[in-house]
């Protein structure tokens, strides 16, 4: 009786014996496609894409150490935090896209209209860059508002990098956007402030700002002025 069982056991062991290396076969198989999956070539590339290099992070930490200086340049002329990072922010990107030094846009800005958005001069030009409105019908859109400092950056930003594809020197260019063409008082005043406060001290971290894309002197005013 106890020879019986024991047969009985063996004989139902043995199917569970023969699924053994079925087992391992499927194993082997499923660690064969994880392989293949592995080497997916679209899975690697999204992996690359999602994966930000050392250059990308050194550039996120570069922006912060130029909004931070440039802040505190600004702090007691805007008082309100959100505004004065606001405003640098469209300072770097409208100065990149007309291919000018952020930091004499701000030297602009800064004899212009001393930060003031409102600023109206006694010749009638409006804004943070103090532009003529006369440019507004020379681009054909005579609703765009001057005091809003996203537009007045756009014009001047445009309007400077204008004069300065038209004449040989910064001075000559800066002395014809302030409508002073033959003399230097205004062009000495922005070198002078560009050097003695604006001028950006480069650290370990920071970008060479110099670095521009440059922008086609064969365009003209009205191409690049685009608010839309």
């Amino acid at each position: 009786m106890r020879f019986h069982q024991l047969k009985i056991l063996i004989t139902l062991a043995l199917p569970m014996s023969a699924a053994l290396p079925s087992m391992a076969q499927s194993n082997s198989l499923e660690r064969k496609n994880n392989s293949v999956q592995h080497k997916n070539p679209e899975l690697i590339q999204a992996l690359r894409n999602a994966t930000y290099s050392p250059q990308e992070r050194r550039t996120d930490l570069d922006l912060l150490t130029w909004l931070s200086t440039m802040s505190t340049k600004i702090a007691r002329r805007i008082p309100d935090p959100h505004y004065r990072i606001d405003l640098l922010k469209t300072v770097l990107e409208e100065a990149r896209r007309a291919d000018l030094d952020p930091q004499l846009v701000l030297a602009v800005i800064d004899i212009e209209s001393n930060f003031n958005r409102h600023a109206i001069s006694h010749a009638g030009a409006q804004g943070l860059m103090q532009v003529m409105p006369f440019w507004k019908e020379v681009y054909g859109n005579v609703e765009d508002d001057l005091f809003q400092y996203r537009v007045s950056l756009r014009y001047g930003c445009t309007i400077l990098r204008h004069y300065i594809d038209k004449f040989p020197t910064t001075a000559q260019a800066l002395a014809a956007y302030n409508g002073s063409r033959g003399r230097t008082v205004y062009s000495d005043k922005v070198l002078n402030r560009l050097q003695q406060r604006w001028q950006f001290k480069g650290d370990k971290y920071s970008r060479n700002y110099e670095q521009r894309t440059i922008i086609s002197a064969s365009e003209s005013i009205t191409d690049r002025l685009n608010l839309n």
